[in-house]
């Protein structure tokens, strides 16, 4: 009997030990969080998209009403090399944006806006404007917005991320319809079949770039200046070329089915069929295809449900099932559509811009200071490749970077803030004073490094690592009274704060302490003697300013807590450590105090969306678990994730993917943890209630 107890008791061991240690189940992790709709909401659209090009559709599973959504998610249709420039009529020369400044007792020129009227003013402007971005065409059914909008009811649509596709079902007047919407893995083309008795047609509109701030991209008021011709068609495709001022592209449409391809009116088409079911393909090019590979819906199909697949099971996975926490179930929810947005709108050959390749913010251009925030969770999520996949644009960049760095006195590369693919500066009163962006290449090729620990990774960024560290190194100002380095003369992460009378910015110097640091391991791993310099620097970097035991927005900021500016906009101090580790010129009492005082009195409705994971990775390097989650779930109306996943900030931008971003990089840090830390996810509360399962994470420095 002894024995036969015995072997249970090994067999239950067995067991128990094997049910602990079995994988998640990742398919039934995304469909439990795949999102569903019922009622038309303008907020809900949903996109499929490859990281290169996007397609963003209605609950018809097309654009059928862009209007109608124009002012919540717009239906977009855009990608990586779809650009426009207005003519240049006037013949500005970007030399004729830049405006002396003097922060360190010589003149740097910095591109700018001006206030005062006049060809300097004009030319800062026609260079901020240009190139934006294009949207590349509206397709939907032939509907009209007005009188056959209401007619649309009894709706059903989801994201299926797992295949990577759109499944809607509606009824236009009693009649049904069924789409399915997807789009290849490595092509810019979206395919869609349809069901419909009614035989509805579909549209192929043609719009004007805006050219806006922020908005669709969509200018429907000027059809005369942009045209589109049919250059081949058949029973089976049609070829379109599309001229917009000196721009040019090209969309090949071809169907399974009969139908007929009819041009409506000028820079508008209708693809008529003549059955209940006909499946379509639209490929957008940059430029005059030499071979018309003709897309098929069903050839897209296998290809688009393997390649998420693929995604979904090579990278890593978190999975909050096992949580006694009720908060845990929308946190998943973020989690997994973050996943899903990122791949769809981040993982391209260029820096997404903050409303990703679904709409136009900064007139489509992207922000590198944000590059981080995007990009950065790649690494830790286990998809290197994407991240890398984006970096190889620094190397574009690069001649433009040591131009800015030369012409204002500096060596180096300095990059630039506000740019697009030709890595042009776009003039900015913020912007092109910004620093923070400068250590963002170093931190990311460290973590490529990282996961890669490989003498060609080391060779392939040493040069954007090297060039970094050189500008940040003379760029910071030696203080021979107190022997030491200080940061002045720029405009800190904390926006609200000038950079006439900034001195150094908490975030800035720590991010300069990291930098630097990081620069010279990677010296030292290439068998290259340390830069004494550099050492010399990090020795004497100025110690973060304090008062009263709390860490101030900056030394010359003594009044930071009776101001509004510095309790506004970004909490950048957490950032000195949280998105950093712990460096010497950190105190931790003082930043779990600062911590614990910005938790009750900052203005959280003036902050941003990665303003909230920033404070998490803060909570959680301070030990404070319970912190950190209620950071990464406060309702606040900037932390707000919509049924699709995107991060609402304002009616403005009601998409802000740095904070789907900033979400992972969190979660990511809380659950496998950071150099030095200790215990399985020790991010999150020590209460027993948070039995975070994740496969395949990697921990921050």
């Amino acid at each position: 009997m002894k024995n036969i107890a015995y072997v249970l008791l090994v067999l239950v061991f067995f067991v128990c030990s094997a049910a602990k240690k079995s994988p998640i189940d990742r398919k039934a992790l995304v469909y439990r969080n795949n999102p569903q709709v019922t009622t038309i909401d303008s907020l809900a659209a949903f996109t499929v998209g490859n990281g290169e090009f996007a397609f963003t559709a209605d609950v018809t599973g097309l654009q059928t009403f862009p209007q109608k959504y124009s002012k919540g998610i717009p239906l977009g249709t855009q990608s990586q090399w779809g650009w426009h420039s207005f003519p240049n009529a006037e013949d500005f020369k970007h030399s004729e944006t830049l405006k002396n400044y003097n922060f360190r007792g010589k003149e740097e020129p910095y591109s700018v806006q001006f206030n005062d009227s006049g060809r300097q003013k004009d030319a800062a402007e026609w260079f901020r404007v240009n190139p934006h971005r294009l949207h590349l065409g509206i397709i939907g059914f032939d509907l009209d917005e007005t009188s056959d909008f209401r007619h649309v009811s009894h709706v059903a649509q989801k994201l299926d991320m797992w295949k990577g596709q759109i499944n809607s079902s509606f009824k236009y007047y009693d009649n049904p319809v069924q789409v399915t919407t997807l789009c290849h893995p490595s092509q810019d083309a979206v395919s869609a079949r349809i069901v419909s008795t009614d035989r509805l047609s579909v549209k192929f509109r043609f719009p004007y770039p805006s050219g806006a701030h922020v908005d669709d991209a969509c200018d429907w008021l000027n059809n005369e200046k942009h045209s589109t011709t049919i250059l081949q068609n058949s029973d089976k495709f049609v070829l379109l070329e599309r001229s917009i001022d000196l721009t040019k592209y090209y969309v090949l449409v071809t169907w399974e089915g009969n139908a007929k391809f009819v041009e409506k009116r000028k820079n508008y088409f209708v693809l008529i069929p003549q059955s209940d079911e006909i499946s379509f393909s639209a490929e957008f090019l940059k430029t005059k295809p030499a071979y018309l590979s003709k897309l098929t819906y069903a050839k897209t199909l296998p290809l688009t449900e393997q390649y998420w697949k693929n995604y979904w099971m090579n990278g890593a996975v978190v999975d909050f099932s096992k949580c006694k926490d009720k908060r845990a179930i929308e946190l998943e929810r973020r989690v997994v559509l973050s996943q899903y947005l990122l791949a769809v709108q981040c993982a391209g050959t260029t820096p997404p811009q903050e409303t990703g390749l679904t709409y136009n913010s900064w007139y489509g251009k992207f922000h590198l200071e944000m590059i981080w925030w995007h990009q950065a969770q790649f690494a830790l999520w286990n998809r290197t490749e994407l991240l890398e996949k984006t970096l190889d644009w620094y190397f574009k960049a690069l001649p433009n970077a040591q131009e800015i760095a030369r012409r204002q006195g500096f060596e180096g590369a300095r990059w630039m803030k506000m740019t697009d693919p030709s890595a042009l500066e776009a003039p900015s009163k913020v912007g092109s004073f910004l620093i923070w962006q400068q250590p963002h290449i170093i931190y990311l090729a460290e973590l490529v490094y990282r996961n890669h620990p490989t003498a060609d990774i080391l060779k392939k960024y040493a040069l954007l690592v090297d060039e970094s560290a050189k500008f940040m190194a003379s760029f910071a100002n030696y203080d021979m009274l107190d022997g030491r380095y200080v940061l002045k003369g720029a405009i800190p992460a904390q926006e609200t704060l000038r950079a006439s009378e900034t001195v150094n910015p908490p975030f800035e110097l720590s991010y300069w302490y990291f930098g630097m640091k990081t620069a010279q391991k990677w010296r030292e791993r290439m068998g290259l003697k340390k830069n004494l310099q550099w050492d010399e620097l990090i020795d004497k970097l100025s110690p973060l300013a304090h008062q009263d035991g709390l860490y101030l927005a900056a030394e010359t900021a003594l009044d930071t807590y009776k101001d509004i500016r510095f309790t506004s906009d970004h909490m950048a101090v957490l950032g000195a450590y949280g998105i950093l580790p712990k460096s010497p010129l950190v105190r931790t009492d003082y930043m779990k105090n600062t911590l614990n005082w910005i938790w009750t009195n900052w203005n959280w409705g003036k902050t941003w969306g990665w303003d909230y994971p920033m404070t998490a990775m803060n909570a959680a390097r301070l030990g404070d678990g319970e912190k950190a989650v209620g950071a990464l779930l406060m309702d606040k109306r900037t932390n707000t994730y919509l049924v699709n996943g995107h991060n609402y900030q304002d009616s403005r931008l009601r998409i802000y993917l740095p904070g789907n971003g900033g979400l992972l990089t969190a979660v990511a840090m809380m659950c496998a943890g950071w150099d030095g830390s200790k215990g399985k996810n020790p991010g999150f509360p020590k209460d027993g209630k948070w039995k975070v399962r994740w496969e395949g994470l990697k921990p921050m420095p």
